[in-house]
């Protein structure tokens, strides 16, 4: 997902873009056993994963899940986090509807139930996303086994309120949103926990987020 910024970052600092487990080239999920689905277990592979590289502090970043996992970080080990990227993504726990939602979406996965091709990224790309990106996040979601799905889905139902550590930290951070809706309310969120005003940006030369705040 992000081989197309690293020629940009290379040459300015060091960019760590671990498989997680059960995604890519991470290490089967089945290695977690039978504990109850938690994205700490994802959180402690990269934290894992910065200690073998010897870095003591560091910027996390994340989309979607991605972003609960860099708030889980920030909850556990605030020392680690040296800056916060959240792209996509919201500090508040899921409310009882979404819950509901993300647990209906495991159980169809359980039964291979799942979404192939283009239908598997629809709801999560803006309208005016190029027909090279969207098949690029499909094959991307069309590795993803199914197994793996239901997992993720029931540990983003079971994750805690980030907001309170969100709001105590200060680490330089910067909230993105792409898709213009649910995206969107979900970065004012973030910046309402900073008690920052949502900001519009156009300086990005290829699919520019709809808007980039920084604090």
């Amino acid at each position: 997902m992000f081989d197309g910024i690293r020629p940009a970052v290379a040459g300015r600092t060091r960019l760590l873009t671990p498989d997680l487990r059960g995604f890519g080239g991470g290490p089967p999920l089945a290695s977690v056993g039978a504990a109850a689905p938690d994205l700490t277990v994802f959180a402690d592979d990269v934290l894992a994963d910065l200690d073998a590289a010897g870095i003591e502090r560091a910027v996390v970043g994340g989309v979607s899940m991605g972003g609960y996992i860099a708030l889980n970080l920030l909850r556990r080990h605030p020392d680690r986090v040296a800056g916060l990227v959240l792209a996509d993504t919201r500090g508040g726990a899921d409310d009882d509807a979404a819950r509901e939602r993300r647990r209906a979406a495991a159980d169809r996965a359980d039964r291979g139930d799942i979404a192939a091709g283009p239908d598997a990224i629809a709801p999560l790309v803006a309208d005016t996303a190029s027909g090279l990106l969207r098949a690029d996040l499909a094959a991307i979601a069309g590795a993803v086994p199914a197994a793996t799905i239901a997992w993720g889905q029931r540990a983003m139902a079971a994750r805690p309120d980030s907001t309170a550590a969100l709001a105590a930290a200060t680490t330089a951070s910067m909230a993105l949103s792409g898709a213009p809706l649910a995206s969107a309310s979900s970065t004012s969120e973030l910046c309402n926990v900073k008690n920052r005003r949502p900001a519009r940006s156009q300086a990005w030369p290829i699919s520019p987020p709809r808007e980039v705040n920084v604090w």
